[in-house]
């Protein structure tokens, strides 16, 4: 039997030559892309999700996005003599993708922070925000700072400088910090009685009273902050020339008119604006009927956004499809190496196996993309099949070998009894049945990995799930969003649980 093992690796070694190169042809073109668009243009990263007025998908057209910070990288661009390219990013995930080379500059409200100018390049600040706390109309009078919040839970965005000093506030007044995912949920939480208090910029605070009316914004700011351009660290030149134009568009009010186009602009920006161009700034008289030409807020439509929605469901069921061609092709390697090698190689594939099944996908995912990028820097569609594509690997080689492993040993000593060599007892006998045994576990992973792949939005890749967060953004709730997220997903994977179904009473042993 020992001498037959190389035999049967060598046989599935064509197979899976075949298949990874089925994975890797089509997405050839998106290593190129980016190098061949950097000659004139300014790859420039946000966060749709984040929404106005920062940026949002449009809702005439949600394939284009708009906002102040949308008009900003405009001027940064059309001052370097470059058109502006727009990339999807996580906002968690600005910071280390322009590190990363994904973009040139980030763009999406990003807070200026002592650990961020030690990482990366920032720009000069081109807007100040104030931190302001909101609260139910019942306790406006009892909470107006963060020392009246002790023992009592305060919402807010994590990884941002209220939530710092909610930290802060913890410590010194017992305050109990509640870290939030996106800017909706918290405020709807306060109305509900969820949490007592929210604290965040009075952009998004404003915003949210539109939104979700019940609760108030206290007058009196807890801190203030200033939002800044992010460049990779070793981009200080362009950062140096963004300053320029940025100061440029100060002193000439181009700056002060989005603002006021989007209607966050205030005196205090007046002053922000003198501190950082100099005192000796002339800002341009804004005739009257400016202020009321702010952007119109249409809400999105079905039929607008359904178009955006179709192409991120073919990006989902395309990665989803080459992930699980990848991981059917590694799983079968595997398991063979568990079942026919020696044990040099099953104890790396077993340390493999565990430590695949034993780590979250979405760290396997940031390490791939951004862990290794010093060393490879893949696409990021790349990225997410390779990781979808190893993660499932391991439970596909388990699924494959225990069916392996399922056939009885009385066949395979007959067969050998016969004569037949191990390369014809896999051809012939235990792999027909193993297939039988492993196909609707194989059906059923598909449809979890299906839905498993909306972790890959992480790494800038736009699929479906995505996409709906970013129409639940623009209309300020999940209901139409995810109604129609969902029935996509089910569209995919009913079929296939059907067919598992179907399979598992068709083919099962008694």
């Amino acid at each position: 039997m020992d001498n037959e093992r190389p035999q049967v690796l060598r046989q599935l070694a064509p197979l899976a030559r075949l298949g990874l190169i089925l994975c890797i042809v089509p997405m050839i073109s998106c290593t190129r892309a980016p190098q061949d668009a950097q000659h004139a243009t300014l790859r420039w990263g946000g966060d749709a999700e984040g929404g106005a007025p920062f940026v949002e998908a449009d809702p005439a057209d949600p394939s284009q996005v708009r906002g102040f910070d949308v008009e900003i990288a405009s001027m940064i661009a059309h001052g370097l003599g470059r058109d502006p390219v727009f990339v999807q990013a996580a906002w968690s995930s600005l910071e280390a993708s322009v590190e990363r080379g994904d973009f040139a500059v980030a763009l999406s409200g990003l807070e200026d922070r002592p650990e961020l100018r030690e990482r990366h390049a920032v720009s000069l600040p081109y807007f100040e925000f104030r931190e302001v706390l909101a609260v139910r109309p019942a306790d406006s009078a009892r909470f107006r700072k963060l020392s009246d919040l002790a023992n009592h839970k305060v919402a807010t965005l994590g990884a941002t400088m209220a939530y710092q000093l909610l930290l802060d506030a913890q410590r010194s007044a017992g305050v109990i910090p509640v870290s939030y995912d996106d800017d909706i949920h918290p405020y709807s939480d306060l109305v509900a009685g969820r949490v007592d208090a929210v604290l965040l910029d009075h952009i998004i605070a404003n915003r949210s009273l539109r939104r979700t009316p019940g609760f108030v914004v206290q007058p009196q700011p807890i801190a203030t902050g200033h939002y800044v351009a992010v460049f990779a660290r070793a981009d200080s030149a362009l950062r140096d020339s963004a300053d320029v134009i940025l100061r440029a568009r100060m002193r000439d009010g181009s700056l002060e008119k989005t603002f006021r186009k989007w209607n966050v602009w205030d005196p205090s920006q007046a002053a922000h604006f003198a501190r950082v161009v100099g005192p000796s700034i002339i800002f341009p008289r804004i005739l009257p009927g400016m202020q009321a030409a702010s952007v119109t807020r249409p809400r999105g439509t079905i039929v607008a956004y359904l178009p955006s929605f179709l192409r991120a469901a073919a990006i989902t069921l395309v990665l989803s499809c080459l992930a699980m061609a990848l991981a059917v092709i590694i799983g079968i390697l595997v398991a063979a190496g568990r079942v026919y090698g020696p044990t040099v190689v099953r104890v790396p594939l077993t340390i493999y196996v565990e430590v695949m099944r034993g780590t979250p996908l979405l760290l396997q995912l940031f390490v791939i993309y951004y862990g290794l990028s010093s060393v490879v820097r893949l696409p990021a569609f790349l990225a997410a099949v390779i990781g979808l594509g190893l993660n499932y690997a391991a439970y596909e080689s388990e699924i494959y070998r225990a069916a392996l492993m399922a056939i009885p040993r009385v066949q395979l000593e007959a067969a050998r009894t016969l004569g037949l060599s191990e390369r014809q007892i896999l051809r012939l006998v235990r792999g027909p049945q193993a297939l039988r045994l492993a196909l609707a576990p194989m059906t059923n992973d598909f449809v979890a990995l299906l839905k498993d792949s909306s972790l890959v939005s992480v790494i800038t890749v736009v699929e479906l799930t995505k996409q709906a967060a970013i129409y639940a953004t623009n209309i300020g709730s999940w209901v139409v969003p995810g109604i129609l997220c969902s029935l996509i997903y089910l569209v995919f994977s009913l079929p296939l649980s059907r067919y598992a179904r179907r399979l598992e009473r068709k083919w099962s042993i008694a």
